[in-house]
């Protein structure tokens, strides 16, 4: 399987789906964005990884290469290949289906749960996320669902956590292949962001304990085997 992601930024890459997919003998390919590269085409992509990165889905005129990056994804989308979004990445998918994106309430960083909706208990992929995980966040903005999508997890600083639509378009506001290295990274890198609000952990919070890192990584596997499950 080819598996292609875009990448925003020089430290979000696909965490630990990299050692997932190489694992399972994929064919992995990146287009880094913010180098200005030109993404294959779209007959050589079976899976479309879209990640995270610190600006906002509005920043076209700030970042020429947007326009075309969603235009990608939709067209990803219509012609029915896997589409999954992290973060950014599933803020990107939103506003390309047509709902909105803006700031969410409060800044949600480090660890904190997430509950699974009713609506997604009984579908392929939302059994695989346990109510009430504890999951990696970092993020200031959300989403609305998209139409025809099922809500897929809330939490209790942001009610749209992720969505589902066919078991192959996924969006997770929250993120489960985050490592202790790329934890790192985003401390390192965005680290003016841990201000003291009522949902940001400290960089000390958040990198305490590297067993909730194989925890949420566990869970992203169980959910990428379930999509390949969903979609032979």
């Amino acid at each position: 399987m080819r598996i292609h992601h875009f990448q925003h930024v020089p430290f979000e890459g696909l965490g630990s789906m990299e050692a997932y997919f190489r694992t399972k003998g994929h064919e992995l390919s990146a287009t880094h964005l913010y180098r200005t590269q030109t993404p294959p085409p779209l007959d050589k992509v079976d899976w479309l990884v879209v990640m995270g990165g610190p600006m906002g889905v509005g920043d076209e005129s700030r970042l020429p290469w947007m326009a075309m990056e969603k235009s990608y994804i939709g067209k990803a989308i219509d012609a029915g290949k896997v589409v999954l979004g992290i973060c950014l990445g599933a803020q990107l998918i939103a506003d390309v289906l047509g709902a909105a994106v803006y700031k969410n309430p409060y800044r949600e960083i480090g660890w904190f749960p997430v509950q699974r909706s009713e609506q997604a208990a009984g579908t392929p992929l939302g059994s695989v996320l346990p109510t009430g995980q504890m999951v990696f966040h970092w993020h200031g903005d959300t989403f609305d669902i998209p139409d025809r999508a099922t809500l897929l997890a809330s939490s209790e600083a942001c009610r749209n956590q992720g969505f589902v639509i066919e078991n192959r378009v996924v969006g997770l506001q929250f993120h489960l292949e985050t490592t202790p290295a790329s934890a790192r990274a985003l401390v390192d890198n965005c680290g003016d962001e841990l201000d003291d609000g009522p949902y940001v952990q400290t960089a000390m919070q958040i990198m305490a304990d590297p067993a909730k890192f194989d925890g949420i990584n566990n869970v992203m596997a169980n959910l990428l085997d379930k999509i390949v499950d969903c979609n032979p």
